[in-house]
């Protein structure tokens, strides 16, 4: 058994996770701790504070009891917020507090995009264009040609939570670029992984999504591989372990 652990931010999207656990279909425990998200509101201040030490380590010591072994910060505007080097330090405080390898979700988009191949992706957010712009910029820190960011300006995470299908969908259509070899969704309070084989199929590409990729991450921390193609293309990739 592998036992993986999430801080992730309020409630919006939380049950992808159990979806995914049951899609891995191998011996994975996904264990999720809800953090304080404190204003729900795309903005600046406001992200930077819901990634803040003190939020992130009120639900570590809940993981490390658990018995995870790893730990992923399931946020991703909770981490690019504090830009390439801030976020490397948030994941090294959270390392040594948990005691564990430890990542976060703007990291795991990074990784995924390089596990697939993409060297230049799309981005289809529901941020304000400001904090699109940010992720954006992250990923180019990362190595990342962005080819293009479509912003919907959802506001809230509430908001970004309520959306369905449709929506996910046409956010993907909206950002998708024939330059792209990828298009990345970021927020974690999108539900996305019941629509990762839709998303595909209409785009013709791989797509990353965000809870998807945390959990990848989670995976990478572990050194352990699963193929789960309901995942999409990122949980397709050679060496395949599978219990």
């Amino acid at each position: 058994m592998t036992a993986l652990g999430f801080l992730y931010p309020g409630h919006s999207a939380e049950d992808d996770y159990p979806r995914i656990e049951q899609l891995l279909g191998s011996d994975i425990r996904v264990d999720l701790v809800h953090t304080d998200i404190g204003e729900d509101a795309h903005r600046v201040d406001a992200l930077r504070q819901m990634g803040a030490p003190e939020r992130l380590a009120a639900g570590i010591e809940q993981l490390r009891l658990s018995g995870a072994e790893a730990i992923v910060w399931a946020c991703t505007s909770g981490g690019f917020v504090h830009g390439w080097e801030g976020a490397q330090e948030q994941v090294r405080t959270l390392a040594r507090t948990a005691g564990m390898p430890a990542s976060s979700t703007s990291f795991a988009f990074v990784h995924a995009a390089q596990e697939v191949g993409a060297a230049r992706v799309a981005v289809g957010a529901p941020y304000p264009q400001d904090v699109a712009g940010l992720f954006a910029e992250f990923l180019r820190a990362g190595g990342l040609e962005v080819t293009g960011v479509h912003s919907s300006a959802t506001v809230t995470a509430a908001g970004a939570g309520a959306w369905g299908e449709a929506e996910v969908l046409a956010l993907a259509r909206a950002a998708d670029d024939p330059g792209a070899d990828a298009v990345l969704l970021p927020d974690t309070a999108l539900h996305t992984v019941a629509h990762l084989p839709l998303l595909e199929k209409e785009l013709g590409k791989p797509v990353l999504t965000a809870n998807q990729v945390t959990v990848w991450e989670a995976l990478r921390l572990t050194d352990r591989r699963v193929n789960a193609p309901g995942l999409g293309t990122l949980f397709t990739r050679e060496p395949i372990v599978q219990v």
